[in-house]
């Protein structure tokens, strides 16, 4: 669904509708107005942000709607969702349960949130490891993942045939290939790739990293250390770089890389984008496309894929702190009927349960299986560790290296500087 920011957050992830049916009681429900619970019990608020899918906000309210021990009113937040949020943790008028992009590193310390272990210990090896890590610190888990969300790339089958190109498996090929491609399809005024309107400032974040066998921060022996201190880095976002300068990148397309339009409408041979687009692109393409992981760079790289997942969590300032779990409890581990739902329903997106995932026929054949096993063998999601000051100082830094070519290595040097910086700060917190 709609937002993974600054390259990841599903909602910083992001849009396009499919469907499966809605049966027992999800559809029995679907003329309720979804404005409160039908339950006995206290009055519970429940805040999602705003997604893109059609029937994604009347989904939630049916599923809110259909829980008998607390009337539960949704809320759908337009706008900053994630500053709201964290605005409203503060006050004794915010949500009781409520979805949220971690949580941050800075609410669980701050005791914004509560533990949430007890609600999910029956299953929690059931969850996808990728996504459910970032929600655990010091052994107790704060949010419960909803669906995961992933990241890959598009390409048209048809356009790397007509240039006699094969699929790109490492990044010296993308480079080549996309470069190739432009030149190719120049007349027609096809660009060979699509990372987004900013060059791919904004969706790329770690993913070349990890693309070159390096993270965002590693674990040696407890001990948390920066993980992209090495020449590696230096050199994968150079390549990145290049594609900017080769003018091989489309820019200012009508609609940003989390909108598969530039791909379906032919201004790009190959897109940056997420599964949930899937469904729309193989409505207008038919069988002429294929999806791929960022391609590995270097001896000890490997393919990429970002994966993130919004979590359910419950406010420590809520009045019904008990029942509030209880209810994210129900919705998020009882009610796997809702959780595929919501997962296939509304674009597409991988149930955050193993079990669920392999339950999922929509999920089993062509792209979308490809998709799921990228995101199995491939996928990463940014450590909890990685707070909002690091991603700032390296996004900052992607961006002066991509568009403004600067130095590679200097930039990066001030990236482990501030990185360095933040773990100290954190330990100390």
């Amino acid at each position: 669904m709609t937002s993974l920011g600054n390259g990841i957050g599903r909602r910083r992830l992001l849009s396009a509708s499919g469907g499966i049916a809605l049966t027992g009681a999800l559809a029995a429900c679907g003329s309720n107005t979804g404005r409160g619970g039908s339950g006995s019990g206290p009055a519970i608020s429940q805040w999602y942000h705003q997604y893109g899918e059609p029937g994604a906000e009347q989904a939630v309210k049916r599923y809110a709607a259909a829980y008998k021990k607390a009337n539960v009113t949704v809320q759908w937040r337009p706008g900053d969702y994630d500053r709201q949020s964290a605005a409203a943790l503060l006050t004794d008028s915010g949500p009781d349960v409520f979805e949220v992009n971690g949580p941050l590193l800075n609410q669980i310390q701050g005791g914004q949130v509560v533990d949430l272990t007890a609600e999910v210990e029956s299953v929690k090896d059931d969850f996808n490891p990728a996504v459910l890590a970032p929600k655990i610190w010091q052994d107790k888990v704060w949010g419960i993942p909803q669906v995961v969300d992933m990241q890959m790339l598009f390409y048209r089958k048809s356009m790397l045939r007509d240039a006699d190109l094969e699929p790109p498996q490492t990044l010296d090929e993308l480079v080549d290939a996309a470069k190739k491609l432009t030149s190719k399809l120049s007349a027609k005024k096809v660009k060979g790739l699509f990372l987004g309107n900013d060059g791919g400032v904004g969706v790329l974040s770690g993913t070349p990293l990890f693309a070159a066998g390096l993270s965002l921060i590693s674990e040696e022996g407890g001990r948390a250390k920066v993980g992209f201190d090495d020449p590696a880095a230096a050199r994968v976002l150079g390549k990145i770089r290049q594609l900017y300068a080769d003018k091989s990148l489309l820019l200012g397309a009508p609609t940003d890389w989390s909108d598969p339009a530039a791909f379906i409408q032919g201004l790009t041979a190959m897109q940056w984008s997420g599964l949930w687009a899937l469904p729309q692109i193989k409505k207008a393409l038919g069988d002429d496309f294929g999806v791929l992981p960022f391609p590995r760079d270097g001896a000890s790289g490997k393919p990429s894929v970002p994966v993130g997942a919004y979590a359910a969590a419950v406010s420590a300032r809520s009045k019904h702190k008990a029942e509030a779990k209880a209810f994210a409890k129900w919705l998020w581990v009882e009610r796997s009927d809702y959780q595929l739902d919501f997962a296939l329903s509304y674009g597409f997106h991988i149930p955050a349960r193993i079990s669920l995932a392999k339950k999922a026929e929509e999920l089993q054949t062509g792209a979308a299986a490809d998709a799921v096993r990228f995101a199995t063998e491939y996928g990463y999601a940014e450590p909890l560790l990685w707070t909002s000051a690091d991603r700032t100082a390296y996004q900052d830094a992607l961006s002066r290296i991509i568009k403004d070519g600067a130095n590679p290595e200097s930039e990066l040097k001030a990236v482990v500087r501030k990185v360095n910086a933040e773990l100290q700060r954190v330990k100390k917190t």
